[in-house]
């Protein structure tokens, strides 16, 4: 199945008000699947987890825990104020902080770049849960910069999703893109994926199952 920007949504907003599968759930079963495909792709290890503030940082955190449980090193970075999680993605970053996993947080419009290299460079894996299919327009500074650094570093780049500056539909870079070494996407391929110049940035995909339920895929192909 292919899926555009809009029906991402139609299918999380279905799949919790039709079907009764919480929110938090899909999450859970994102992050953990994110986790374990991670873990058979071979961690050598330090894995550097970005996170934004929207549910692909929250997938992201939840990954965190995971990989934490059995005893992978993890380092948590969130580009934003912690105050201003919400949701889901605020109860599992209260989740990872209460389980001390270690995390830096780079908050406001001013990026300590030279902060960022140093957390960054002894990454074995740099996991980008900075923007989901949502994302819409140019990518906006500091957050440029950010994918730049990431892009730059020596580290295996793991996309949750979608590549972070990659639009879903066009499968064209928003100015600038997280080029992964791997992309788990989530429930269905996007359509952007489609478009061949778009394999310069996604790598190799994989599809992560997060348990919406087989009738609403069903349904939405209908």
């Amino acid at each position: 199945m292919i899926l555009t920007r809009e029906q991402v949504r139609e299918l999380d907003r279905r799949a919790i008000e039709e079907y009764g599968v919480p929110g938090i759930v899909l999450m859970e079963n994102a992050g953990r699947g994110m986790a374990e495909l991670l873990r058979s792709l071979g961690i050598n290890g330090l894995v550097v987890i970005c996170c934004g503030k929207g549910n692909n940082g929250g997938d992201g955190f939840v990954m965190a825990r995971h990989l934490d449980n059995i005893g992978i090193r993890v380092r948590v970075l969130l580009f934003g104020d912690p105050a201003q999680l919400s949701g889901d993605a605020a109860i599992n970053h209260r989740i990872i902080t209460a389980s001390a996993i270690p995390q830096e947080t780079f908050a406001g419009s001013v990026l300590d770049e030279e902060r960022l290299r140093r957390q960054l460079a002894d990454a074995d894996w740099i996991v980008d849960a900075l923007f989901g299919s949502g994302l819409r327009g140019a990518i906006q500074p500091p957050f440029d910069r950010i994918i730049a650094a990431i892009n730059a570093a020596s580290a295996r780049i793991f996309a949750v999703d979608i590549p972070s500056g990659l639009d879903c539909d066009t499968g064209q870079p928003l100015g600038i893109a997280i080029r992964a070494h791997h992309t788990g996407t989530v429930a269905a391929l996007k359509k952007g994926f489609l478009e061949p110049s778009a394999a310069a940035w996604l790598g190799q995909v994989h599809l992560i199952d997060m348990g919406a339920p087989r009738a609403l895929f069903a349904a939405l192909a209908g």
